[in-house]
Parts: C-alpha cells; structure tokens; sequence
C-alpha cells in the first residue's frame, strides 16, 4: 500500500505550513479545545439548515469526542434554544462508555464554566455534578438528557431529538437503522452519520455514492488521517502527552501508523472503501443508455504529418472540417451545451464528447470526436471551431490540464475564459485529475447512468471504454491496462484504447453541472431611462446621453457581459 504523501513529502510541507506558527501563538495563544475539523463539524451541525450529515473519516481522530459536546451542548438548552434529547448509537458497549464518558466530561466543564451566571447544568449533584451523571445517560437540569441506546432499529421508535450514530459501517442492520432514524427529522429533530469504511458495498458508503451523486440531499464531510494532521492532530496529541512538536516526528508518527495498518491503512486512514476491482458500470446499464443520434467523428494524421507542405496537410484535413461543420449546422441552438476533452498526442486518443441538455435536465450526447495522432495545433483547431459555434448556449467545457493537455486548456482559457472556481466567469474549467476529483465527480455521472438521466450514442468503441473504469482503492477511475479498438486483440499492431471517451464524458458531464454567473453588469445611462420612462425612446443613440459622459477608451455599453445561471 502506498499512501497518497509519502513521508518526506509530508514531512516538508508541514515544516513549511508551521514557518509562521511562533507568530501565531504570540497573536492568538494556546491552541482552541476543538481543532478545525471538529469545530467545522459542530458549527455546521448547529446550523439550523443541517438536518442529515453523513461523515467518513479516518479512524482514531477524535470525531467522537466532539460530536460529545455538541450532545451535550443540545440537550444543556432549553426547548425554546433548539434543545432537545441527544441519543447515541454504535456497534459496541465501549465506543458507548466511551462516549457517555466523554459527554460527562464536556458537562462538567461547561458546567464550570456557566456556574457564575446560572444554575448549574444538571438536576442535582455536587459541584461537578457527579451523581446526577449515570452510566449510558445524562440527566440536565433542561429536561432533556443524552442516553446511549442499542442499535437495534426498533429502539428508536417512539424517540425525538438528535440521533448519532457512530462507526455506522459496522452497525448492524444500518439501512433499517437509518430509516427508522429519519423519523426524527419530522418533530425538528437531526440525523449524524459517520464511521470510517467497510467496504464499498457496505450501506454506509452507498448513502455517501447517493449524496455524492446528487440522489441524497444530505450534507456530507470528508475527513482523512492527511487533514486532520494538517489541522493540528498530531500537535494536540504532542501537547496532551507533554512532548515537543516536530515536523520529523509528525511524519514519522503517520509513517508508523499507515505502516501499521498495512493494506488497510487506505479504508482505515484515508477513507477510501475496499473493493475488488470489478468493473463501475455494468455493460446493460450502459447499453441501455446508448439510445442517442450522437455522430463520432473520428481523425487520424499518418505519422509523417508534420513533414509534409502547409497544401498535403490542409488537405488531409479539409475532409474533417467539412464533416465537423454539417454536424455542427443543425445542431438545436435553443438547448444548452457542455463539452469534456480529454487530451493525448502519441500513444492514446484525444476525445471530446459534447452534450446538450434536455429541458428536463437530461444530458443528451449531440456528437462527439476522438483524435489520433493530431498535432497540438490542428486539436486547437478542432476545439476551437466546436467552441465557437456553441459559445452562445455553452454552460461551460471542462479540459484534462494534465501534462501536455494543459496547452489545449490554457489557449482555449485565452479565447473562452478560464474558470477556476465554481462562482467564476470563464467558460473553460481546466483540471488536473486527483483522486479526490475522480471521488467526487465520478457519482454523479454514475447516478445520471442509473437514473436514466443521461443519453450517449452506440459505439463499440464507447462500451468498451466505459466498461473499462474500474474501482481502483475504492475510487472510479481507469487502470493503466490499455485495450484495443473494436476486437483488433489478433493484431499485435492493434490502436490501444485507455479507457479515453470514459474521461471524456466524465469532464463533459461535470461541465455540465456548472453554474452560470453573472460577472459584469453595466446600467443603461439615467437619460436612457429618463426616455424610457417618458415613451419617446430613438432607434439611434444621443451623444448626450452616453458618450459624452464615458471615457473614450471605454468598450461599448454592456460590453463584457455573458448571461449566466
């Protein structure tokens, strides 16, 4: 097993990340009891728009522990604060002492704390509240209390309030479970979800597919063993046991426990769900959904291209153009479109699925086109026509930047606009593939697949990349095996396929789930509307209306605007 950083790697990021750490602990002062990650898991459960969260995470980070003081500070409040009764479930009757241990602990010291202004926390008890803390429950002076129930679905009936339930994956029964707990949601109740991994087919990981893919409308946190280092794990377990904070031992202490942990360490640390490597999509799942009109347009360059005369090679390509251009005529302009390209030179193919999306939402495949052995120029100008033509209805295009890639995204950023954020402006989004792309894009486009809410043409060629994507440590993606085109498995000199129109649709698809913005407003002069108001608007603009009150280089009026969503 190989972690995702290795330890020299991690080792010089946090020396580099902890430079500025004197400076801040002279500003800011002793580290805060909860750690960024736990604090954003308690801030975001207090919200009131927080109703499901599903949370996978790394083992042993101390979740449990601050899911204990947002139990304890829910059912601390009065009914009229959003308080209410807090319930615990898990698998074993430790991880529950555990937690009631840890709810008392928090108890006392809000207790403490609150003592000089109110009452204390509890019914009765001495000063820290002992005797009214029970095993397996905690009584408050609110009326409500935090009780660890067993994990049977029915011990729920009958109850409200917030629900946890801690290492879901090896709970039992874990779907009749949770369904029995939505019942808390009806009396403004709260649903916490979290566990690390137990397989890709547990239930747990399939609720965390369904919200990933859109199916679930459940909030979601992602926390591995990586980013709770970098939010201070190590440090708060440094200043706990008395011992001195290094960058080296940082990276020693996560060398030891990934080498402990062996094959396992990428469920256990690093969320990723084990999984054989059987293929992400069945075959009749896809052939069900080849039902589109959708053309491919296939161009190969002979290998001496580039050694012929400016009039062999435009010759070689006006027959390609021309057939791109009767695609591109009739296309409907009133849809939406949303392009993916994957990039590749020598070895692979360079594809561009193109969709258009249907006024239900559904993504049809217009046409797509896949490119073998072409220069990087004539790509560019492959693209850029594509482009061109739907600018107008275009939601965006999302383009492989990895390696040579980067080029084709970087001059169509330049024509098109670059977008690097969901709330950006241009229409190109170019990516660099990581696994927590593929983890996190890769469900929606299986959920429009099992959703019958995506329409691809039938290809051979298509299947066999779709059928390539495999579950590689959990996540989809395609292997390094390479196949070959249509059945060719006799000839040794047969093109090899990488799993490319796969890639292609997956950044097709995730463009077309971007977001259109608004990035430029510029109002009509107030003459303009003074006229509008009066009824007595002229076909042919006054001076004094606009440009004799505007900078002489400016653009025209509404210049660099582009409607959005």
């Amino acid at each position: 097993m190989t972690a995702p950083i290795s330890k020299a790697d991690w080792e010089r990021q946090r020396r580099e990340a902890t430079d500025v750490m004197p400076q801040l602990v002279g500003s800011v002062g002793l580290p805060k009891v909860l750690l960024p990650y736990q604090a954003r898991t308690v801030g975001l459960l207090d919200t009131v728009s927080t109703k499901v969260l599903f949370v996978e995470k790394s083992r042993r980070i101390g979740l449990t522990w601050a899911l204990a003081a947002y139990a304890v500070l829910r059912a601390a409040r009065a009914k009229s604060a959003r308080g209410m009764d807090a319930m615990y479930i898990s698998y074993s009757q430790e991880m529950t002492r555990e937690f009631v241990d840890a709810c008392a602990m928090w108890a006392r010291a809000f207790n403490i704390a609150a003592s000089a202004i109110e009452d204390g926390l509890f019914e009765e008890g001495d000063d820290d509240g002992d005797k009214s803390i029970q095993t397996f429950r905690i009584r408050f002076a609110s009326g409500y209390q935090i009780k660890a129930l067993s994990s049977a679905p029915r011990g729920l009936r009958g109850k409200e309030g917030v629900i946890i339930i801690d290492e879901a994956a090896f709970v039992d029964s874990l779907g009749e479970l949770i369904k029995a707990a939505m019942a808390f949601l009806i009396w403004g109740g709260q649903v916490i979800v979290c566990s690390t991994h137990d397989g890709a087919d547990n239930p747990f990981n399939e609720n965390i597919q369904d919200i990933l893919g859109g199916r679930l409308p459940y909030e979601h946190l992602h926390i591995d063993l990586d980013e709770a280092l970098t939010d201070g794990l190590y440090e708060r377990i440094c200043l706990v046991g008395g011992t001195e904070w290094s960058p080296a031992d940082e990276a020693q202490w996560r060398q030891d426990l990934i080498d402990f942990y062996g094959d396992g360490a990428d469920e256990e640390l690093f969320c990723i769900p084990s999984l054989s490597s059987g293929a992400w999509l069945p075959a009749p799942l896809i052939e069900a959904r080849m039902t589109a009109t959708a053309p491919v347009l296939r161009l190969e360059l002979p290998g001496d291209y580039l050694h012929m005369s400016d009039l062999q090679q435009k010759a070689l390509m006006a027959p390609f153009l021309e057939e791109l251009e009767e695609v591109l005529g009739p296309l409907d302009m009133d849809l939406r479109y949303a392009a993916g390209f994957d990039f590749a030179r020598v070895a692979d193919l360079s594809v561009m699925p193109v969709l258009a999306i249907e006024q239900n939402l559904k993504r049809t495949e217009a046409f797509s086109i896949e490119m073998r052995n072409v220069p990087g120029d004539e790509q560019k100008l492959v693209v850029g026509m594509v482009l061109e033509k739907l600018r107008e209805r275009l939601l965006g295009a999302a383009f492989d930047a990895t390696g040579m890639g980067w080029t084709v995204a970087e001059d169509m950023g330049r024509k098109f606009g670059l977008r690097e954020a969901e709330d950006g402006s241009g229409l190109i989004w170019a990516i660099k593939f990581t696994e927590d792309w593929y983890r996190i894009n890769m469900p929606p486009l299986k959920t429009a697949f099992e959703d019958d809410m995506i329409a691809i043409g039938a290809d051979e060629d298509h299947l066999s990349d779709m059928r390539s994507v495999k579950l590689v440590r959990g996540i989809p993606r395609v292997p390094a095996i390479r196949t070959n085109e249509k059945g060719e498995a006799k000839d040794k000199k047969g093109k090899k396929r990488h799993g490319d129109y796969a890639i292609g649709l997956a950044l097709a698809h995730f463009a077309a789930r971007m977001r259109w913005v608004e990035y430029g407003y510029r109002a009509a002069s107030s003459g303009l509307r003074h006229q509008r108001a009066e009824g007595r608007m002229r076909d042919t603009p006054n001076k004094e209306d606009a440009l004799g009150r505007r900078n002489a280089f400016d653009g025209p009026l509404g210049a660099r605007l582009r409607g959005s969503v």
